[in-house]
């Protein structure tokens, strides 16, 4: 099959975006980025957590076009790792990222709304810290690209490799929707990618410092995210 489609946009209806969606569904991802990249040339973006699946997409993009746009959200609350690995991942890939972060410094945020506010209302905090600081990174853009995957949870469960993002006002691209953690994994073994250490101790999921645990062998691989509390995503995917 080719993977090769039409010209969509925002306008382009329902219908017809889900039958573009479905023919990627054959299509390895590096084919979803190359088509993405020729479609919007610098209205599109990656969005990235450092995550093991953020790590293959900046592999994958660095090998198409090292200068195509990959952005961050920078909570100022990252375990150490993650800006070590950031820092790394653009010295070996050539590649720049650009930082979105809320202009509310820690200490504004616990004035305002007491100390440790990810504990009090978590919501709250990713709100302020994630998705306005999104919200940001995507005006502008035609598209962004992410790195969910649909077993990763039941919010994820039917995202499309290219779909409507009606909360934020743009196409959603997600080339690694079909993909397993096994195929995440063997991807970066194969080709050598760098990756967070702290997915050696036991987290699946890397988010905030002060939100995000190690979990145990028969534990939901999300389960160390806002442990304790009835919340599972911060709202960029929902």
């Amino acid at each position: 099959m080719s993977c090769v489609v039409e010209a969509i946009s925002l306008s382009t209806p329902d219908e017809v975006l889900k039958e573009l969606s479905d023919e990627f569904e054959s299509c390895p991802p590096q084919d979803v980025l190359r088509w993405a990249l020729a479609e919007f040339g610098h209205d599109v973006a990656l969005a990235t957590g450092f995550g093991a699946e953020g790590c293959v997409l900046v592999d994958m993009l660095a090998r198409i076009d090292s200068r195509a746009r990959i952005f961050y959200l920078d909570t100022d609350v990252l375990f150490p790792e993650t800006y070590e690995l950031r820092d790394h991942l653009a010295a070996q890939y050539g590649v720049k990222f650009e930082r979105h972060a809320t202009t509310l410094t820690l200490d504004a945020q616990a004035a305002r709304y007491g100390e440790r506010l990810w504990e009090s209302n978590p919501n709250e905090c990713c709100r302020m810290r994630k998705i306005e600081p999104l919200k940001e990174a995507l005006a502008g853009l035609a598209a962004w690209i992410t790195a969910i995957r649909r077993d990763q949870s039941p919010a994820r469960a039917r995202a499309g490799i290219v779909e409507r993002d009606a909360k934020f006002g743009v196409l959603k691209i997600n080339p690694l929707a079909a993909w397993s953690s096994r195929d995440v994994w063997n991807y970066i073994f194969k080709h050598d990618v760098p990756y967070n250490p702290l997915h050696d101790l036991g987290y699946t999921s890397i988010g905030c410092q002060p939100c995000t645990t190690p979990i145990a062998d028969d534990e939901d691989p999300r389960a160390g995210r806002w442990r304790g509390k009835c919340k599972t995503e911060c709202g960029l995917h929902q």
